[in-house]
């Protein structure tokens, strides 16, 4: 089996929590995909590594940071389906739980310091490290750009494939965290119209998410600020709902990505946004394995969850 032969299925499941007020809520667990290859990280690589494949490259370089959940994910389908990856990284070299897994996994790294990885973006980028490694087909920052969209459309098809077990004969709207917007673009477009999408943002607005969606997408969306004040930042009543809600339904949540995007929801559902009776998906997008150890300056929290207030945030990004 190779990397085009698998398309894992993301089991929908209702999701019972007292502060839905007749709300009716059902979770895409992109988490329960795989334990390696795990979240949306694979979704967004499909097209990407179809476009390897067409341009005749033999595997991938990309980007992301020392606890990047988009490396985490190329570095272990490169493992499994046997093809080579190598990994551009921010900041000094460090020994992570998710770099340690890079290493195992077989991804050769690079590590760029913080200007070297500021300069991304910069029209000649990619030249040296194209005239390096001519045999692998570079991949922007956390699978992103209209290819990553694509890749995640086939979610929509999963999630109405599950309609029946819900009892559903379809679901008003859909809700998810928001790092860069390509998945949520991936569903927009998917979509085309049917649904809208809202997403709960984990960067301020002045983290480009805006600007990236409506590259892709100009309708059927809406962005929702639940930052909380930064990128990465957590504080104790977002720790607090999510150990209320996993003692509740048994889900595990990370306090980046998928518990911000959960506690926005309940605090527009109680503001009554959503009436009751109406009917939304979740997208658990993963990034679990990104909540392993603390970065530096954080305070550990509890097994699992890290506090970022005082975390420098050049060491994660939201394309991880």
């Amino acid at each position: 089996m190779g990397p085009f032969d698998w398309l894992p299925h993301a089991p929908l499941a209702p999701l019972a929590l007292e502060w839905l007020n007749g709300v009716e809520l059902a979770v895409l667990r992109l988490d329960r995909i795989d334990p390696l290859i795990s979240g949306n990280k694979w979704f967004k690589l499909t097209e990407h590594l179809a476009q390897a494949r067409q341009a005749g490259a033999s595997g991938i370089i990309s980007l992301g940071g020392a606890y990047s959940n988009h490396l985490h994910a190329l570095a272990a389908a490169g493992k499994r389906f046997g093809f080579p990856t190598v990994g551009l990284l921010r900041g000094h070299p460090q020994d992570t739980p998710t770099v340690l897994d890079l290493k195992t996994f077989g991804m050769h790294l690079h590590w760029l310091g913080y200007g070297g990885y500021r300069a991304r973006h910069a029209p000649d980028f990619w030249l040296p490290w194209r005239e390096q490694y001519p045999h692998l087909y570079p991949v922007p920052e956390g699978g992103g750009g209209m290819a990553g969209a694509r890749g995640c459309g086939v979610l929509v098809e999963q999630a109405r494939g599950q309609l029946n077990n819900l009892g559903w004969a379809d679901y008003d709207a859909w809700w998810l965290a928001a790092g860069t917007g390509t998945t949520l673009a991936g569903l927009v477009l998917a979509e085309a119209g049917a649904h809208p999408v809202y997403g709960a943002m984990a960067v301020p607005d002045d983290h480009g998410v805006a600007q990236n969606v409506s590259a892709l997408v100009q309708h059927g969306y809406e962005l929702l600020d639940a930052s909380r004040g930064g990128f990465a930042k957590v504080d104790p009543l977002l720790l607090e709902f999510i150990d209320a809600t996993e003692q509740a339904c048994g889900i595990p949540l990370e306090p980046i990505y998928t518990g911000k995007a959960l506690l926005a929801l309940k605090q527009q559902v109680e503001t009554g946004r959503f009436a009751p009776g109406t009917r939304l998906v979740f997208v658990h997008t993963g990034g679990l394995q990104g909540s392993r150890g603390a970065p530096s300056g954080t305070v550990p929290m509890r097994e699992g969850l890290i506090m970022c207030d005082q975390s420098d945030p050049r060491e994660i990004d939201p394309a991880s």
